[in-house]
């Protein structure tokens, strides 16, 4: 298992080293030391390897990841895994704004908070955060869902498209054209998954959830909606 410490070797070094790797390569678990809060630790990552980082993490951890596990054993800076299109980011801390911004595809679980704007314009995602979300989380959220174990702030899916938002604890208020929904046993289904997949299956009961989504009236300009856009 190769262990890069940087406090004796660049950042640059290591994601280059990462980046340079084969698809048929034995160095798929990989441990880093002393990241010290730098920005993109482990980012851009294409093949289906393990990176798991001691300590803080600055901006854009594991963005853009493709089909890697990144675990960060500390809090992790503004965007951990933008862009990501697939695999596996676990924060063991907080989260900065921005968790999983723009990010198509995969799993991204935060065990603490995540601050403002959690999920903006996520295309396809699913996020788990066993705490509380700070305001305008899933701002413009397209695809996806966002599963917050805590609280969540002010202006909830603003914008909403067609992400599906659970909430087990308050919520401080809606965005523009998110609204409360029914739960069935359908969502409920889907809600007990996506906390099975964030190793939470038996230990929360998806019943204890609400459900938030689209009302679907701001798709299309209408002169009557115009303060809302």
């Amino acid at each position: 298992m190769p262990t890069f410490d940087l406090n004796h070797a660049p950042l640059r070094t290591l994601n280059r080293t990462l980046h340079a790797l084969r698809p048929d390569t034995n160095e798929t678990r990989w441990t880093v030391l002393n990241p010290d809060g730098r920005h993109a630790v482990a980012a851009g990552l294409t093949l289906p390897i393990s990176v798991e980082i001691e300590g803080n993490v600055g901006y854009y951890c594991a963005g853009m990841n493709q089909a890697a596990q990144v675990i960060v054993n500390g809090n992790a800076g503004t965007g951990v895994a933008e862009n990501m299109m697939s695999g596996f980011v676990h924060v063991r801390g907080d989260a900065s704004q921005s968790a999983g911004a723009t990010a198509h595809g995969g799993l991204l679980v935060i065990d603490g908070n995540a601050s403002a704007r959690c999920g903006i314009s996520m295309k396809g995602v699913d996020i788990v955060v066993k705490g509380s979300v700070g305001h305008m989380s899933a701002f413009m959220a397209q695809a996806g869902t966002l599963t917050v174990l805590g609280e969540a702030g002010e202006a909830l899916g603003d914008s909403l498209y067609e992400a599906r938002l659970f909430v087990r604890g308050a919520v401080r208020s809606l965005g523009a054209d998110c609204i409360e929904k029914e739960m069935r046993d359908e969502h409920r289904e889907l809600l007990y998954a996506k906390l099975k997949a964030a190793g939470l299956a038996g230990e929360i009961d998806p019943s204890e959830f609400r459900r938030y989504g689209s009302a679907r009236t701001l798709y299309h300009f209408h002169v009557d909606n115009a303060g809302a856009y």
